[in-house]
């Protein structure tokens, strides 16, 4: 079972779930193997474990095919990536929590204007289905 201490990806855990995610159907290990681009080339039994402990951290489902497994990503790499902001972004304490906050701001800001107003409708978005 996952725990919020196993919730990150190292970078070969990042890679393979990243092919699952491309992926329209669950994949073997043999097909994640084929089109995961590494230099060099990773081994079977690495591509294996790897899957493995994206299992056991619950990043991915898998069932069995004959006798290959194929894994699935649980979940969207938006909802992820959005995990992994909202994790960002409350982990300091109020204080810094303001300050990161507006450094968010900030930054959104410079690389997107318009990106305030995006997050400013989303908000409302949310509080008013929030409200019924």
């Amino acid at each position: 079972m996952a725990t919020s201490n196993d919730r990150s990806l190292g970078e070969l855990e990042a890679a393979v779930l990243s092919v699952l995610w491309d992926s329209a159907a669950p994949l073997s290990v043999r097909d994640v193997l084929g089109r995961i681009q590494r230099r060099p080339p990773l081994a079977y039994t690495t591509v294996l474990t790897v899957l493995n402990r994206l299992h056991d951290k619950e990043f991915v489902t898998r069932h069995k095919e004959g006798k290959a497994f194929l894994y699935h990503p649980r979940g969207s790499r938006e909802a992820w990536l959005g995990e992994q902001a909202a994790r960002s972004l409350t982990a300091a304490s109020k204080h810094q929590s303001d300050a990161l906050l507006m450094a968010f701001l900030d930054s959104a800001e410079r690389v997107d204007p318009n990106l305030l107003d995006q997050l400013s409708a989303l908000i409302e978005q949310r509080r008013r289905r929030r409200s019924v």
